[in-house]
């Protein structure tokens, strides 16, 4: 079984968005000390709508021309040394901005389907345009902000129009509800990989595009107080890097996750970790192809780097594989 180590590369999105160097670069870097030994190749889904407004803002706020080249030159080297740069979405950049001291962001419209169909078509032509300025390579696999991928019909003729042909952003049985945020995954195909056309939840083997799933385990609610309790009282190797904080969840959410068990992606963030080898257990039962793990720079702990790593140890380190070299080079 293959494996894709995925990280979303982005801020927080909730009242303080942190710092570009502590929750983009430095902990990136801290990650790719390990995979550097191993000589495993990631994939970086790219919030390149934050890269589009600092182009914008550092022009009149010079406080920014560190944060856009700090960001600019660590996605050129992780493209030199072969990991793969891919697409992510979050079009709440579209009416966010810089004020002079922070980012003021603006979540009303959150998902791609907030917009019109003309404005999704110069979203996803002019996000997917700044990573291949950027890296001289076309980008073909996309990754939605918060996995807001619904409704796709939608956004369909955009993704075709620009040559999106891989979509890693589902994983089974997700779900979730909120004044910012939508997804509703119950239902899908329950396989490694699909083609599909007009709905990702569903297989069309004629499709043009191909999921690639988010893997994904059922967890119960007395993981989530564990989670929390760590979080609040665990020392410091359970801190996160990053120094910003997330949206924070509706209240039925949270209220979910605390008293019913619910299915959640495998992850390297924080104490997620933890469900990272069983997950992977569970997947070689059931003869998958592939199994895709997500992260997040900025939720990345000295915790969850150790843990990351005694996996690499425990699995052949040659599974590791890229999209790129799994679909498109064939």
């Amino acid at each position: 079984m293959k494996i894709f180590l995925t990280l979303d590369y982005e801020l927080f999105f909730g009242s303080d968005v942190g710092t570009v160097q502590k929750s983009i670069i430095e902990p990136t870097n801290k990650l790719l000390d390990i995979l550097d030994i191993y000589n495993i190749k990631a994939i970086f889904f790219i919030d390149s709508g934050f890269i589009l407004k600092l182009q914008e803002f550092k022009e009149k706020y010079t406080v920014l021309e560190q944060d856009y080249q700090s960001i600019i030159n660590q996605i050129k080297y992780l493209d030199d040394n072969h990991h793969e740069i891919a697409l992510h979405i979050h079009p709440h950049w579209e009416d966010s901005y810089f004020d002079g001291e922070k980012w003021i962001l603006n979540t009303s419209r959150y998902k791609l389907d907030d917009f019109n169909k003309y404005e999704i078509e110069d979203i996803v032509f002019k996000y997917k345009m700044i990573l291949e300025k950027i890296i001289d390579k076309n980008i073909f696999t996309f990754r939605a902000g918060g996995w807001c991928i619904q409704p796709f019909d939608k956004i369909r003729n955009a993704f075709k129009n620009n040559n999106i042909k891989i979509d890693s952003t589902l994983y089974k049985d997700g779900y979730s509800s909120s004044q910012v945020h939508y997804f509703d995954f119950r239902g899908m195909e329950d396989k490694a990989y699909y083609k599909f056309e007009d709905d990702p939840l569903i297989e069309n083997k004629n499709g043009f595009f191909t999921e690639v799933p988010i893997a994904s385990i059922k967890v119960s609610p007395l993981f989530f107080w564990k989670f929390a309790f760590f979080k609040v009282f665990g020392k410091s190797k359970f801190k996160g890097f990053g120094d910003g904080y997330s949206i924070a969840k509706s209240k039925w959410d949270k209220l979910r996750l605390m008293l019913f068990f619910s299915n959640s992606v495998v992850s390297i963030d924080g104490f997620k970790v933890s469900l990272l080898e069983k997950a992977y257990k569970n997947y070689l039962k059931k003869d998958f192809n592939y199994f895709v793990i997500i992260g997040h720079p900025k939720a990345l702990t000295p915790y969850s780097l150790e843990k990351l790593e005694e996996f690499i140890l425990k699995n052949k380190t040659n599974n590791f594989t890229t999209y790129s070299k799994e679909f498109y080079e064939k």
